[in-house]
């Protein structure tokens, strides 16, 4: 087993682990940290525990100090000076007559790089942006192409349900979600009532896709003949949530009714 915290870098974002060493940092304490991009300003999320060896994805790096004074407003400089950089880089792009959006600027703590985070619907060829950003800036510049959901997820916004977006709010990682899972919900298939504000389909299909999925185990199937109290009748629709099925069963004097029945007094015919 290894001791470790749990680090995340913005709001929402991937929570990381680190090795705590001698610190004794804790749960909501800023701490600066080695990272494959460098030194690091973070904020502890997930405090001290034991995982096993085989639950850490990549070779665990170490909480170099918890965060001092000084570190916290380097930190907020740097924020500061984010919002500078993206007014340059907004002009150099109308400048070069580059085809893209930028959407968010990030200065690595120790200033030895900073990420440009911009959308495009094709390939951008921004070798001469790139060079004016290194002259301006005297660092390295990476500029990072992100998709529709990552978009979303920095500049945030309200959702349908007029809450916060669930990918700014707290959701650190994307979810497959599929149409399938809208079938199984019996909701509109309608994409502008199934998709979120970045176009794609909206990431609380997946919540409660499990409980439906489980559920609809237990029900037959549409079009299903089926054999209950009143008699026999064929299945019409299913309510997985309530475990209950409208039923269009044969009566005795030979006319059709539809019935509401739960599930458990259905028996499926062959």
């Amino acid at each position: 087993m290894v001791n470790v915290v749990g680090v995340r870098f913005k709001k929402a974002g991937k929570i990381y682990y680190f090795d705590p060493v001698q610190t004794n940092a804790k749960k909501d304490d800023y701490v600066i940290v080695e990272t494959v991009r460098g030194i690091e300003f973070g904020q502890i999320v997930v405090g001290p525990k034991q995982i096993s060896q085989e639950e850490l994805v990549s070779p665990l790096k170490n909480v170099i100090r918890v965060a001092e004074q000084e570190d916290i407003e380097k930190h907020e400089e740097n924020k500061r000076k984010e919002t500078d950089a993206f007014d340059i880089c907004l002009k150099k792009i109308e400048e070069h007559g580059l085809n893209m959006k930028l959407i968010d600027v990030e200065y690595t703590f120790d200033n030895n790089k900073v990420i440009f985070y911009f959308t495009a619907d094709g390939r951008v060829d921004f070798r001469e942006l790139v060079k004016d950003l290194a002259a301006i800036f005297r660092t390295r510049i990476e500029l990072r192409q992100i998709g529709v959901r990552d978009e979303a997820k920095m500049i945030g916004g309200l959702g349908t349900c007029g809450r916060p977006l669930c990918c700014s709010l707290f959701l650190g990682d994307f979810e497959p979600v599929s149409i399938k899972m809208a079938k199984e919900q019996s909701l509109s298939l309608n994409p502008t009532k199934i998709s979120g504000i970045c176009g794609r389909l909206m990431c609380c299909l997946k919540y409660e896709h499990e409980t439906y999925e489980n559920s609809l185990k237990k029900m037959p199937d549409v079009g299903c003949p089926v054999c209950c109290g009143l008699g026999k009748g064929v299945v019409l629709n299913v309510n997985p949530l309530l475990e209950n099925a409208k039923v269009k069963v044969k009566m005795q004097d030979g006319s059709d009714e539809i019935h509401t029945i739960k599930v458990e007094d259905l028996e499926t015919l062959k």
